[in-house]
């Protein structure tokens, strides 16, 4: 709120005043930005799928016959001339909504609102465009190949626009086909019948017509023609007979406890602001969202039967990606020669913390919330990816994984029903320290909810069918991983970090590799949970509309007879790399990109001044406006984004600079990167300019930072996690402010380690080894996507001098 003035300053700067600061210059600047989005989005798994989907939906000459990014040729093509034309054409007060919320007062915003953009001239009139939907005379259809891991289906139909009714109802169709382990195309094809990894279905509403869309990635080894036969099949079915009662209800309430939630925030997608926006902006009623809520509220068996009738009957596209083989002017009293002052941010207020514990030594730590009527809780027990260095790499994901499968009461599907129809959420899972559990429910339904929660926590039976359905999918995640540029990295790169042997050496996503996991029985996932899942190795954390006696009397009755136990060790040693100024290289043919990923490891949390180092982070590489981010993708064009980070964790963690960067460039930015990291700590370190702005960023954020109830859940499971002090957060803000520039330095010398990195590229090695042998690394080794040698590093220099 501080803020305001310089946020509609700067805003309505940009409307009013920034055609000016258009020159040839910023244009070129930002197409080679936008062109590198382009790539990069381009250069994941399924890149282009929706690229082909509209030219085949939409005839040429159709608005949304292109995508929003537009061809490479059309980028190069646009003009000065152009955008100046464009900008004066639509980016003008005629043809804008500006929705503001928060902690204000109408009136007094209004006439901030005023005071800035009153002088701006509306601009042109602007004809709405009419409903334009394509008729479609059949089904077309059309296969094509990519760098993917499965061969993935997808059906598209054109329907109606959005905010009509019969778009809100295909909500609920998408719903019932794909929302949940109990809907139709989940239950048949991947539980049941097993022939897919993932499905998917969902309304894309468009103001001129919306697209729905339904999608199964085949499991490898399955017919390809059986799943999409199954996969028509349930559409078909949901067509002829419509939805039953119950899955209406239950997507329903599913839909509008996401709105509910949604109301916890008030920017952006699905917050306040943007619910206000977009139907004002579309429907010229900002209350419009009721009639939507009044659509869903009203839809019937029979209207949810008649909308797929009408519109899933039509001809569809069906696209195939198979796997490649490898108004009035005010007159203006804004001087704007000057920014405005921004005024004193008010003090982020963290709830005071109450801790209890129950009978059998669990744990409990409630940040008590009063507000909107959710309850997030998370089960934190000390286990995670590190404990597979006394089993088998991939046991705690898989373990975890399998916690919500099923009861000794319940079926997966069973437990699946009972949340959707309570507007609950519960998952399970695990990082390289912590396994929890997390349920997220309305407080009307806690009691019911945390009945669930229990019985997933105290009674899973890792039913044998479920067990081979997720250990196979698991395996699969690990072939996804290994097609994904930075899944290749992260599978390798703890490996050579850390060293072989230490728990944090398998890959970071924790998923293993796939003879690890094809060899984990049900009985390690029976071990791990009865080493671990213990109420003496856990703690609770609980935030949200409720009282800490309330709460301990509910988890006394519902938790109190979980045992506790004795616990295994895990010996940490310091993590210690085998190499320095090595490149560790993972050939990726025909990639547009390179992704480069570089680091070492640095202290323990906690062993530094974690604010200090936050902040440094933020200025080396961890904002848009970073050191890294503007060399790379402002000032070279070479990156849509890079930047640095510290992956925390409880012991030695990665410091780590990452840049995705087009393919002629690969050896240019490791050449870049080097010298940020190296002129940080000797000739160009942090400046007090630097230190202020990112100082102020960060407490301008802090009154947001705890705006819903998950948020504050978050900032408690980083205080369990690093055993921090319980008023940690109460003093942060405060903390914050008090960080020097000697503080800033002092933690840049003892975490920032340029002699000590050790890099990773993912990329096409034919178009870059050469360059890349000319750097001057020690060692270059060609390593496979999950850390393994491929060539000898001699071997490799010899080939890049020859």
């Amino acid at each position: 709120v501080a803020a305001l003035d310089q946020v509609l300053f700067l805003e309505s700067d940009r409307m009013g005043h920034l055609l000016g600061a258009i020159d040839q210059e910023r244009l070129d600047e930002q197409r080679g930005v936008v062109q590198n989005e382009k790539r990069q989005g381009e250069n994941q798994p399924y890149g282009i799928q929706y690229d082909l989907l509209i030219k085949s939906l939409f005839p040429k000459g159709h608005p949304y016959s292109w995508t929003v990014i537009g061809e490479m040729e059309d980028l190069n093509a646009a003009s000065l001339e152009d955008v100046q034309d464009w900008f004066k054409a639509y980016y003008g007060p005629a043809n804008t909504v500006l929705s503001i919320a928060g902690d204000i007062k109408p009136q007094e915003v209004y006439q901030k609102v005023v005071k800035y953009f009153g002088d701006i001239p509306s601009g042109p009139t602007i004809t709405r465009q009419e409903v334009n939907m394509p008729v479609r005379g059949g089904d077309t259809y059309q296969v094509y190949e990519d760098r993917v891991p499965e061969t993935r289906i997808l059906f598209a139909w054109t329907t109606p626009q959005d905010g009509n009714r019969e778009d809100l109802q295909f909500d609920l169709v998408a719903a019932i086909l794909s929302s949940g382990k109990n809907s139709r195309l989940y239950k048949k094809l991947v539980y049941e019948d097993q022939i897919a990894s993932s499905v998917n279905a969902f309304q894309y509403s468009a103001e001129l017509c919306s697209v729905f869309i339904a999608i199964a990635n085949v499991k490898p080894g399955a017919d390809v023609e059986e799943v999409q036969s199954k996969l028509l099949f349930e559409i078909n079915n949901l067509i002829e007979h419509g939805p039953t009662q119950a899955e209406l209800d239950r997507v329903r309430a599913s839909y509008f406890a996401t709105f509910i939630k949604g109301l916890e925030r008030i920017g952006g997608f699905g917050g306040v602001s943007d619910i206000l926006a977009s139907n004002e902006t579309y429907h010229g009623d900002a209350s419009y969202y009721k009639d939507q809520l009044k659509y869903i509220e009203d839809a019937t068996i029979e209207d949810i039967q008649a909308v797929a009738q009408k519109w899933l009957t039509k001809g569809k596209h069906i696209l195939i990606c198979n796997p490649f083989p490898n108004y009035s002017v005010e007159k203006s009293i804004v001087d704007r020669s000057k920014l405005p002052e921004v005024g004193t941010p008010k003090s982020s207020k963290f709830p005071i913390l109450q801790r209890a514990e129950l009978s059998n030594g669990l744990t409990i730590i409630l940040a008590e919330r009063k507000g909107v009527s959710t309850i997030v809780m998370n089960m934190m027990v000390n286990a995670g990816y590190k404990t597979d260095i006394l089993s088998k790499a991939g046991t705690a994901s898989l373990a975890m994984n399998l916690l919500d499968e099923g009861t000794k009461k319940m079926t997966s599907l069973e437990i699946n029903e009972k949340l959707q129809l309570l507007g609950a959420n519960l998952s399970a899972s695990s990082d390289l320290d912590i396994s929890n559990v997390s349920l997220n429910t309305l407080k009307p339904s806690l009691d019911a909810s945390l009945d669930i929660f229990a019985d997933v926590l105290l009674n899973p039976s890792f039913p044998d069918k479920e067990f081979e359905r997720l250990r196979t999918e698991q395996i699969n995640r690990i072939k996804q991983e290994k097609s994904q540029p930075f899944g290749m990295v992260l599978r390798s790169l703890n490996k050579y970090l850390y060293g072989d042997g230490h728990p944090y050496s398998n890959p970071l996503s924790g998923s293993g590799y796939e003879e690890t996991v094809a060899a984990i029985t049900k009985d390690d996932i029976i071990n791990f949970y009865e080493s671990w899942m213990k109420p003496n190795n856990a703690t609770l954390i609980v935030t949200g509309d409720i009282d800490m006696n309330s709460l301990k009397g509910k988890l006394e009755k519902s938790l109190g007879n979980w045992k506790k136990g004795s616990v295994p060790t895990i010996s940490f040693t310091k993590g210690e790399s085998q190499s320095k100024n090595t490149l560790y290289l993972i050939d990726r043919p025909e990639s547009q990109q390179s992704v480069i990923v570089a680091g070492h490891l640095t202290k323990k949390y906690g062993e530094v001044s974690e604010i200090a180092l936050e902040l440094m982070v933020s200025i080396l590489g961890g904002e848009f406006t970073s050191r890294i981010n503007m060399n790379l993708r402002e000032d070279k064009h070479w990156s849509y984004g890079a930047g640095g980070l510290v992956l925390n964790t409880q012991h030695d963690r990665p410091f780590l600079v990452y840049a995705p960067v087009q393919t002629d460039k690969s050896a240019e930015s490791v050449t870049e990167l080097r010298k940020e990291l190296v002129e940080f700590v000797t000739t160009r370190p942090p400046t007090q300019a630097e230190l202020d702005k990112v100082k102020t960023n960060k407490v301008l954020k802090l009154p947001g930072q705890w705006e819903t109830n998950s948020a504050v859940n978050n900032s408690l499971y980083n205080l369990v996690k690093y055993n921090l002090p319980d008023d940690y957060y109460q003093k942060y803000d405060d903390n914050v402010r008090n960080i020097t520039l000697a503080d800033l330095r002092e933690v840049s010398n003892n975490v920032v380690k340029p002699d000590e990195v050790n890099w990773f590229v993912v990329g096409d090695k034919a178009e870059i080894i050469e360059k890349l042998g000319e750097l001057g690394f020690d060692a270059i080794i060609e390593i496979d996507a999950d850390g393994n040698p491929i060539t000898p590093a001699l071997e490799l220099e010899q080939k890049i001098k020859d």
